[in-house]
This record gives C-alpha cells, structure tokens and sequence, in this order.
C-alpha cells in the first residue's frame, strides 16, 4: 500500500464550456489536446504525484472520483462530455457478455441513483424502437432477446396501439418499449464528478498541454522526491510534473497519449463528426421521449434518432460526418494533422467516431491496455470507450479503480 497517495487528474479537450467556472482552476484549452490538470498553489515545475491521470472527460473524472474515494490519501487531476446527445443508455443494443453490455446495464443503475443523491436533474422519459417496415419487425424481435439477455428491465414488444398511446405522433408496425431510458446533462454529472473528487483532496492543474511523456533519466537535484517519481510528463512550455504512475482517459488523443509514452497506438481514432437538426420550438411537442429506427447490421451506429433534452429541445440525428480535426465540432474546424492521420487508416464507410485496429477494423468494444518496458508497466491506457461510456462512467471508473489497485499494487 502507498503510504501517501496524491492524484493528479488531467483535463483534455474543450474543458471551458464544461467546466468554466464550476469548479477551482478548471480553465479549458483552445487547442483541445489532452492536458493534465491540477489546482492549488503548486507549479508545474516542481509538482510531483503518485497518480496521474491524463484526460478530462467523464470517464476521466470518474475515474479520478473512484481512485480517491478508494484512497483517500491519494492526490489527482481531467473531452468529448457535453458533444453527445445526453442519453442514458439502457443496454440492449450490445453484443451479450460484452463489456459494453455489462457496463452499460450496470452503468445506467448506478447513473440515476448518483443523480438522485446529488439532485442533478434527469428525465427518464423511455425510448421506442420502431420498426416501420415488416422486414424490419425479425430484427426488432431479435434485439428485444438480446436486451433480455442482457438484463435490461421493463422491455416490452408494443403493437401499434400501444405505439400511439406513447407517442401519439409516431407511426410504426411494431416497437421496442424501453422504459429506463433517460436523459442528463452529462457536463453537469461530470462536474459534479469534478466536485466529488476535489473536496476529497483531489488537485486540479489547468494549461498544461502534454507534449511527451518518458522515464526520467536522473533525478533532478532540485526535486526533494527523487527517483520516487521515475515518469516525467512534459509540457510545451518546458515544464515537468513527475509521478509514480498515470492512468490515461484521453479520448479523442488516446491514441497519440499512447504513443507519446512508448505504447502502441492502436487502436487508431478517426473521427466523424455527427450533425444534429434541432425541431423547432412549436413542434416540440410531437416527441415525448427517445424515439429510435430498428438498427441496420449493416452500419456500425444506431440510425438517425429523435432525442429530447433537459432544456426541452428535440434534437434528430445524428449524421455521420468525416471530421478533418479531432475536435471538429463544426463543419469546417480543420487540423492537418489530423486529416493526415484520418488518411492513412481504413475503415468501413459510414462508421462514425470510432477506433480501428491496424486491418482497419471497427473496434466494437472498450479497450484497455499497457504497454511494455519499465514505463509501460506504470501506465494504464484506457482505450476506445465510445458510446455508452457517459452512461457507464461510473460503472467504467470501477472497473479502473480495480485495475489500477491491482496492477499498481496500491
């Protein structure tokens, strides 16, 4: 057990609109590149940590949540929370046994009861599935076993009336009633997260762009720690933080992060944009809840969807859109870095905002790994968590926790 533990929680990503002013030191970043965070009168320069945990989404702060509450002695710092349509997924859509299933399940349980503790408002307003078209009603059927297997309460097979008493505007042969589908504003759950962690003892360092991250060579003689702290994470301004071990949750960058530590970089991230159309105001009331087609096998994303949010708005999409920056969150944000990276991976056409491996394959599932050497056995990489990850955030971070204390033996 490490006597003294302290977390360091690194924030990627566009971090204002999320977190600008809600909590200590949270600042966010122009350029969108993973950066590790802490707050507290420490600099850069001279801070050093046992944990440090690079990436600022959901995911990540969940994780920092979890590590802390475990380890109370321990110090911590944490993109893409706030870009997603605000779903609370239920699980029926993922393949049984995956990891995806278990933790969406298991996730979106553990998300409302967080929310109820913590008032942070939700709607579990339900989802149908509908099938429009008889040749769709097979696959209907066989997704309703599949959310049964997967444990997923309340399913039930609705016929046309039902339909219409659900929602009275909505047309369909047949469809899956899911009634534990909610919505949340995932920036204020992970904000929220962010608070959680930091009033545990959690730090915060903001503006601090990770350029490399490497073993140190020799102990500085001006750092009192030592080799205590053997990895160096750089910054682009020459700065340094030192640490025991980092837990990476970059998203968008897990890829780059891994390289930067000497770990492989697959699975590579291409990212694609997803467009969303907003109903105007006065039809808003044509959508009471989530409202989605019967999935096509043939394309690895769940179809243009109907979604209602907490401000009351209806959003339809999303589209699936080639993004020329990885945070191409509007139509002509363009990084050619990026689109060189985009260039040189093959993928399945249509295939939005999800890894491939090196054959140019959809990952399918969350990815953990490491790496090999003296730096990859101090770092964790938590790889490919796509949707559902915000609904599974908590579910994920205990799963992490677990990881971390046992390949770390903390």
């Amino acid at each position: 057990m490490v006597p003294a533990l302290r977390y360091l929680v690194g924030a990627c990503g566009r971090a204002r609109g999320g977190f600008a002013g809600g909590f200590p030191g949270a600042c966010g970043s122009a350029s969108g590149r993973p950066r590790p965070l802490c707050g507290g009168s420490r600099s850069a320069s001279t801070s050093s940590f046992d944990i440090v945990i690079v990436g600022g989404g959901i995911v990540g702060l969940a994780s920092a949540r979890a590590l802390i509450l475990r380890h109370p002695s321990l110090s911590i710092a944490v993109h893409q929370t706030g870009h997603n349509s605000g779903v609370i997924h239920s699980g029926i859509y993922y393949k049984p046994e995956s990891l995806k299933a278990k933790l969406c399940v298991q996730g979106a349980a553990l998300l409302y009861e967080y929310c109820q503790q913590k008032g942070i408002s939700y709607k579990q307003c339900g989802k149908l599935i509908v099938a429009v078209e008889q040749e769709e009603i097979p696959r209907l059927q066989a997704l309703y076993e599949r959310g049964l297997q997967n444990g997923v309460q309340g399913l039930r097979l609705i016929q046309q009336e039902d339909i219409k008493k659900k929602e009275p505007y909505c047309r369909g042969l047949m469809a899956i009633d899911c009634p534990h589908t909610g919505i949340v504003d995932y920036r204020q759950v992970a904000l929220s997260f962010a608070q959680d962690f930091q009033a545990a003892g959690g730090s915060v360092l903001t503006n601090f762009e990770v350029k490399d991250i490497e073993m140190a060579k020799e102990s500085p003689s001006r750092s009192i720690d030592g080799m205590q702290y053997p990895i160096v994470i750089k910054n682009t301004k020459g700065e340094e933080i030192r640490c025991q071990y980092v837990v990476t949750c970059a998203g968008l960058y897990s890829d780059r992060i891994s390289e930067l530590s000497g770990c492989t970089a697959d699975p590579r991230i291409v990212p694609f944009r997803g467009d969303y159309l907003l109903l105007k105001p006065e039809k808003c009331y044509l959508v009471k809840g989530n409202i989605y087609p019967v999935p096509d096998s043939r394309f690895p994303f769940l179809g243009v969807h109907f979604t209602p949010r907490m401000d009351g708005s209806i959003w339809l999409g999303p589209n699936a859109v080639l993004a020329f920056k990885r945070e191409g969150y509007r139509p002509f944000d363009f990084s050619a870095t990026d689109v060189m990276d985009i260039i040189i991976n093959r993928g399945p056409a249509g295939v939005r905002a999800q890894a491939l491996d090196r054959d140019g394959n959809l990952v399918e599932d969350f990815v953990f790994d490491a790496g090999v050497g003296d730096i990859g056995n101090r770092i964790l990489h938590v790889r490919n968590a796509p949707s559902p990850a915000a609904t599974s955030s908590i579910a994920i971070s205990g799963m992490i926790a677990d990881e971390v204390q046992q390949r770390f033996e903390l």
